[in-house]
């Protein structure tokens, strides 16, 4: 979700017209930037972070002493709020003075540069060593990678999020099960626009709300066999998902739905932000999305009508000719760069890494995602229940912006609704069935100049051929349209890249 837009941003460095404040070469030494030791000989980090809401935990928050008493760290932290806080990273790295520890939202081509000019540790050879970041997944580890290396520590997602959230009181009303495979979820589809699933007596429902975003037709190509983005032609090359056949085998379906009123007409203009309205409003039966939108349509529901239970449930993907897939996230949100010009030595590295370890402990994130026990949340059972008092409030927001949440989420859950657990059942259930892309690790400068123009024309291009507005005829003219704007160069780029990177 936030990476792409990251990658795509143009400028490569900025001039600094302003310097943050920064403590530096006091990590890990014991140290503050006067050379004096910190109270206790304790180690000192700075680190900075967003903020996504609208104050900063005071320095005197007890969540932040608890912090500092469970690390023995000093721990410096530089709030910057979300909104500027690209901008004000850009800064900082031109600025040539950077905190110890920085919170990175995604692959800017500012933070691609810094990396491979060495602005940043290469951390890869060092996580063997620590018992939680050796645990990092794998194909998020790659996927948060430059040119196959790690600059930074991914935070954590979940990787199988995505899922169909479906009218369960609708399947139940037209006495059919849940679908599995992909006939089944066509006549699912076909009965929620054609049978009355809400029993009213109006032709006035239909099965699958979408948007202009492009996810769900991303997620169900996916089920049809076609790559996430890129797959293997069979000879160790990489190819574009839309040149594949399965990716076609997909767009005609996507047609077919279309035609037959079973999808939202309106869907190439409708806001995204829009997209629960007709699921909640009782237009529509089913929306392709993260799976915890489940959990979201449920609430929705039951605030307009308390009574309205069980009207919501979830499932995975549906099964196609390759059987389960499901395209994953990216299975991260930006990563914890660790940088040179504060960290200097491989000794104080190692020490940085240490804290940063320790913060996937069950209890640092506990602390730092729920709060104090009696101040921020009361425990009811296994589960927890937050505090509504603002003030109480103010001393955690924000902490979790430097969780990792390595090899999970271990914090204190509230107290879960069937819904909610299906969600994460599903989730749990789908890493076994994700699909990869083996480009996400692969930098391409083609992509940084022209993304934008060459995505544009292929998703223009899908949108007129599931409308009925070109053929397949129509299609492949615009994949020649992007071979010659840059997509062919595209291509060669990102297969030397592969070649290089294997």
């Amino acid at each position: 979700m936030g990476q792409k837009a990251g990658i795509q941003k143009a400028a490569l460095v900025l001039s600094a017209t302003l310097l943050l404040s920064t403590i530096l070469g006091a990590c890990s030494t014991g140290k503050t930037d006067s050379g004096e030791a910190a109270a206790g000989g304790t180690d000192q980090i700075t680190i900075m972070l967003p903020n996504f809401e609208a104050e900063n935990p005071p320095e005197n928050s007890p969540v932040i002493q608890k912090l500092e008493e469970l690390t023995k760290v000093d721990v410096n932290l530089q709030w910057v709020p979300s909104s500027s806080y690209e901008d004000k990273f850009n800064i900082t790295l031109a600025s040539g003075k950077l905190p110890d520890v920085m919170v990175v939202l995604g692959k800017s081509p500012s933070f691609i540069n810094a990396s491979r000019t060495g602005a940043f540790w290469e951390l890869g050879p060092y996580l063997k060593d620590y018992p939680n970041l050796s645990q990092m997944n794998e194909i998020i580890t790659n996927n948060a990678s430059i040119d196959g290396k790690t600059y930074g520590i991914y935070r954590g997602r979940p990787l199988g999020r995505n899922g169909v959230t479906i009218r369960k009181d609708w399947l139940e009303n037209l006495g059919l099960e849940a679908p599995k495979n992909l006939e089944e979820f066509y006549n699912v589809l076909k009965a929620f626009t054609t049978d009355d699933p809400d029993g009213n007596g109006k032709d006035d429902t239909y099965g699958l709300v979408a948007s202009k975003f492009n996810g769900p037709w991303d997620n169900m190509q996916i089920w049809f066999g076609a790559p996430n983005k890129w797959g293997d032609d069979g000879s160790g090359n990489l190819i574009p998902a839309h040149e594949t056949p399965e990716y076609m085998e997909a767009l005609k379906f996507f047609r077919q739905i279309y035609s037959e009123g079973l999808v939202n007409k309106d869907f190439a203009v409708m806001d995204a932000t829009k997209l629960p309205d007709p699921f909640v409003n009782g237009q529509a039966g089913v929306m392709i999305d993260v799976a915890d939108n489940a959990q979201r349509m449920d609430q929705k529901i039951l605030e307009k009508d308390p009574s309205a239970t069980g009207r919501v449930d979830v499932l995975q993907a549906m099964e196609g000719p390759k059987g389960l897939r499901d395209m994953p996230t990216s299975g991260y949100s930006g990563m914890i760069a660790v940088s040179k010009s504060g960290v200097k030595t491989e000794d104080d590295l190692k020490k940085v890494l240490s804290f940063l370890d320790q913060l996937n402990e069950p209890e640092l994130q506990a602390l730092l995602s729920n709060g104090l026990e009696g101040k921020q949340y009361e425990k009811k059972g296994d589960y927890v229940v937050p505090t509504t008092d603002k003030l109480a409030l103010r001393d955690l927001q924000g902490l979790n912006q430097m969780l990792m949440f390595l090899p999970e989420d271990r914090a204190f859950r509230i107290q879960p609704t069937p819904v909610r657990e299906k969600v994460a059942e599903i989730q749990k259930a789908n890493e076994e069935i994700v699909v990869p892309n083996p480009g996400e690790p692969l930098i391409s400068d083609v992509y940084a100049q022209k993304g934008p123009q060459l995505d544009n024309i292929i998703n223009d291009a899908r949108i007129k051929f599931i409308v009925g507005q070109i053929d397949e005829k129509g299609f492949q003219d615009a994949v020649a349209l992007w071979k010659s704007s840059g997509g062919d160069d595209y291509v060669k780029e990102v297969n030397e890249l592969y070649a290089a990177l294997k």
